[in-house]
């Protein structure tokens, strides 16, 4: 799995993260992938249920170091 890009949605509070990610996918081609850093504990619910909404897939869902790390998959 190649990541297109990386977002860091550290510091930020919901719905923050999950609309920096929604315009980050964007111009992302069908297929690609996108790793987004975010310490906000509304997102372990926000990214999940906004990849369903959208039919995107949620790859990987991670601790890193103080925060977590989600991998996304754009929905062709």
């Amino acid at each position: 799995m190649e990541i297109a890009e990386i977002l860091d949605a550290r510091g930020l509070l919901c719905p923050l993260p999950v609309l920096k990610l929604r315009k980050r996918m964007v111009p992302l081609a069908a297929g690609d992938c996108i790793e987004m850093l975010a310490d906000d504990p509304a997102a372990v619910i926000d990214v999940p249920h906004f990849c369903a909404e959208s039919g995107h897939e949620v790859i990987e869902m991670r601790e890193g170091d103080g925060h977590q790390v989600y991998v996304v998959r754009k929905a062709g």
